[in-house]
């Protein structure tokens, strides 16, 4: 899905692949030169010999596939006059990652790594850099800052939750004339329920993994995973009040689990939680 910032009245596309690595589209960007083909304006840059070493040096850093003996030659042809490469010619020779080509009318045009992308807005226009590293810069902060809140609500209302849980446990699990000493083990038992369902580890187990680490297994949890567990403490509470057996209630909770983090998340979930 595409991600649009505005830069003197020009709206560029923003990807985020798979590693997690922003993409530009440089066809936008062109289109501050030429609004009707701006993909000569990409080739027109992309064949000066300057930005031929650039890129391969960024590839060369980044991209352990990338093929130098084909560099070499596409970089001596660059001092031909009538040398001309297109984006097409340069991935396909070179095995290039930092620039992506595809044909399509709506979801098509050439993108680039943001490193190579903020190079393509100097030789465009200083001035149009600026403001592209600023909006872009915009943008990842607005996207760090709605995380952060999802998170943190999804965290609270985990906490919210495991009070309508506690509460169920102590009513209907606790025995009378115990101490406070062993009624925590109890808390702690019913906790490590929702652990196992979700994480497929204690709280002990966790820790035992992770020396080191400050928190628990829940402060390293990601937002789906936090929002199914406080859908799961309602759903365990509940449970409970049901007399359901401690065994039978881990197997419905991890069905429960599954079912949801699919839901959020996509499949592949189920091999991961039951082992």
């Amino acid at each position: 899905m595409s991600k649009i910032i505005k830069i003197k009245d020009i709206e560029v596309k923003i990807r985020t692949s798979k590693d997690n690595n922003d993409y530009i589209c440089l066809t936008d960007m062109a289109r501050l030169k030429n609004k009707e083909e701006p993909r000569f304006v990409v080739q027109k840059w992309l064949s000066a010999k300057y930005t031929i070493q650039f890129i391969g040096i960024w590839e060369q850093i980044h991209n352990p596939n990338f093929n130098r003996t084909e560099f070499g030659t596409v970089r001596n042809e660059s001092g031909v006059p009538s040398f001309m490469l297109s984006p097409e010619k340069w991935i396909k020779s070179t095995n290039a990652i930092g620039i992506t080509s595809k044909a399509g009318r709506y979801d098509g045009g050439t993108y680039a790594h943001k490193d190579i992308a903020f190079e393509f807005g100097t030789w465009l226009s200083p001035e149009f850099k600026m403001y592209l590293i600023k909006e872009f810069q915009r943008l990842k902060e607005d996207e760090t800052r709605r995380l952060s809140l999802d998170w943190n609500i999804n965290r609270v209302l985990t906490k919210l939750n495991y009070k309508i849980h506690t509460d169920a446990i102590k009513n209907h699990l606790i025995p009378d004339s115990i101490t406070k000493y062993q009624e925590s083990f109890i808390y702690a038992d019913e906790a490590d329920i929702l652990n196992v369902a979700m994480f497929g580890k204690t709280a002990k187990q966790w820790r035992d993994e992770n020396v080191g680490k400050e928190g628990n297994v829940r402060d390293y949890a990601t937002i789906e995973q936090l929002l199914v567990l406080a859908n799961m403490e309602s759903i365990n509470a509940e449970f409970i009040r049901m007399n359901l057996s401690q065994g039978e209630r881990l197997r419905k909770l991890n069905e429960t689990a599954i079912v949801q983090m699919k839901a959020l998340v996509g499949r592949g979930v189920e091999g991961r939680m039951k082992g």
